[in-house]
């Protein structure tokens, strides 16, 4: 018969396509008829059960034996089948720019298919899949369901209750990165029915170990074990291992929240052992974080602080500025490149028509109203964004004036100057008003510009720190040190931007602190494009700010440096640098919290 469709394929091998031995002799067989589809059809079986055994290196092999074939064979089923299945593989272990190379290559092969069949369709659905993974890797969740769900309406059309399992996972795993727990929770039980309906061993395991994370994420360890217990056994017979080191080292987690530090010990390194013999990063990165917690738990800081660094070294190896920069080249290559297929089809089409009216004497006419009606749209679209960024603007110079007229701020203030006309100080009082007066003029007046010099923010802090150390009785010392080789009067920033790191400083880590209260300014050219801001205190630090701000009855809610962050990404956008906020927490040599550092890159190229 020699068929040459994967679904008749795998159709006429249903009951021996599980057995490697078999598909080899199918290999071999076919290989000395040249039948090529048969021949690419069975290499890629036996290296989809190399993967699921954690051999990836075999499993590439195959792979990629199969791509070679198909491309003779010029079968576009298989040759896409062949570049998806080597996506995954590669994904797995963490490979992100090889395996989105090859997810990349698949998808744009089968949507040139004109008219697709099933098994295109199918995989249109797979690598739908990997870009919503490519998605998640960059921490873009919302974009990743979007893709997920995508493939997750295309898989219903096609009754495919595999898909629906495989992307309910998915999305329940971006709800969980994302902090709801219930969402992914209902997500995962979806997949997990799904599995039993296919009755899928690897899909029950997998959703059972993501069911038992949730239950740890949310405090019931006891719970966590009932579902990972039995998971021991049945992960080890199916042989990834992938998902069994995760099974394990969640297993020791559980234990180490109720204690028991034996168990939990030895069940965190057994699943790291089996992601380091299998080169799987994410798993090693996690048992390793996962020990830090135990040894942490089991008071041996030093330990924990060694497997601590341990996982950060992992995680920057997996997560490198290099990777993150090639997925988001290469998502906007494709989105690029299929608009740019779009518009080609669009202009075919307009040839057409062209050609068609051509003997139409008023074709003219009509080519000049459809592009004035294109100009037109675009226009309106192009003033329809200027209006929404100009809005947009418009909004954070709105939040910053509130920020900074906090009423909290005001109310103090018009109270200390009530507070020495009663006590009949008039010289205090006049001198407190004059300097409030004058800052509230700076706030208005700043807040209607989109950018000042250092100069003026330098000028409009001192103001503001000086009311604020009378209400502090003027314990707090406050000083402003800059290079010599800065001109404060040419360099740009966007309005009031010091403010609420001050502010935090004096509310969350001075004003709970006793004895003395520093406050330092540093001001220093970093390098020929940016100066950099410190602005260092020595108060209680964050930690011990967080656990006051908690413990308070009135809680005031902090949005100022939100807002602050949000307009130094805008006001960057005019300059060829981007800016940079960093929160440094400070400690003595005993490791007691000694203050805390704001550090602030701007632009001035």
């Amino acid at each position: 018969m020699k068929p040459k469709t994967y679904l008749t394929l795998d159709t006429e091998l249903k009951s021996e396509k599980r057995d490697t031995t078999l598909l080899r002799y199918f290999a071999n067989l076919c290989q000395t008829e040249n039948y090529l589809e048969g021949q690419a059809y069975a290499l890629n079986q036996m290296g989809s059960k190399y993967r699921n055994i954690s051999q990836f290196k075999n499993a590439a092999d195959l792979h990629q034996q199969a791509l070679e074939i198909s491309e003779k064979a010029n079968n576009i089923e298989l040759e896409v089948l062949s570049l998806n299945m080597l996506g995954v593989v590669y994904r797995r272990t963490d490979a992100i720019k090889t395996a989105l190379d090859y997810n990349q290559k698949a998808l744009e092969l089968a949507e040139q298919v004109e008219n697709p069949s099933h098994h295109i369709k199918r995989s249109i659905n797979v690598s739908l899949n990997c870009i919503g993974l490519l998605y998640r890797s960059l921490e873009q969740y919302d974009l990743a369901i979007t893709q997920f769900k995508r493939a997750l309406k295309f898989e219903e059309e096609l009754g495919n209750k595999l898909g629906l399992a495989i992307n309910h996972q998915n999305i329940g795993g971006c709800l969980e990165e994302k902090g709801d727990l219930e969402g992914a929770l209902e997500n995962f039980r979806k997949s997990l029915a799904y599995n039993e309906e296919i009755n899928s061993d690897f899909g029950r395991v997998l959703c059972k170990n993501s069911l038992a994370q949730i239950y740890l994420k949310q405090d019931m360890p006891y719970a966590a074990l009932v579902l990972l217990e039995p998971l021991h056994e049945q992960s080890k017979s199916i042989g990834d291992f992938l998902v069994t080191s995760a099974v394990f080292i969640n297993t020791g987690w559980a234990h180490t929240k109720l204690g028991n530090f034996n168990k939990a010990g030895r069940f965190i390194q057994d699943g790291l052992e089996m992601a380091q013999n299998h080169n799987m990063p994410s798993n090693v990165l996690y048992g390793y974080q996962k020990l830090s917690d135990f040894e942490r738990e089991r008071g041996n800081y030093k330990k924990a602080y060694e497997y601590y660094k341990k996982a950060d070294e992992y995680d920057n190896e997996i997560s490198s500025a290099t990777n993150f920069r090639y997925m988001n080249d290469v998502i906007v290559r494709y989105e690029a490149d299929k608009k740019n297929n779009q518009i080609s089809v669009l202009a075919k089409e307009n040839e057409i028509v062209r050609l068609r009216l051509r003997k139409n004497q008023t074709t003219l006419l009509v080519s000049a109203l459809i592009v004035g009606l294109i100009s037109s749209i675009l226009y309106i679209l192009y003033r329809q964004y200027q209006s929404k960024n100009e809005k947009r603007v418009l909004t954070l110079e709105q939040n910053m004036l509130r920020s900074q007229m906090n009423p909290h701020f005001l109310f103090n203030s018009l109270n200390s100057i009530k507070l020495y006309i009663i006590n009949n100080e008039q010289k205090n009082a006049v001198h407190y008003l004059n300097k409030f007066s004058k800052l509230i003029r700076k706030i208005l007046e700043a807040s209607s510009v989109k950018e000042i010099t250092l100069a003026e923010e330098l000028e409009t802090i001192e103001l503001y720190m000086n009311i604020e150390n009378i209400r502090f009785s003027n314990e707090i010392d406050f000083k402003i040190s800059m290079d010599s080789n800065i001109n404060p009067d040419s360099i740009k920033m966007p309005s009031l931007a010091l403010q609420p790191f001050l502010e935090n400083s004096l509310w969350h880590g001075l004003s709970p602190k006793e004895g003395e209260k520093i406050i330092h300014l540093n001001i220093k050219k970093k390098n020929r494009n940016h100066v950099s801001i410190e602005i260092e205190d020595n108060g209680v630090g964050r930690g011990a700010a967080q656990t006051n701000k908690e413990n308070r009855v009135l809680k005031r809610k902090s949005v100022g440096i939100r807002i602050t962050k949000e307009r130094l990404a805008n006001f960057s956008k005019d300059y060829q640098n981007n800016f940079e906020v960093d929160i440094v927490d400070l400690f003595d040599e005993n490791g007691n919290p000694r203050g805390t550092k704001v550090i602030l890159d701007i632009p001035t190229v």
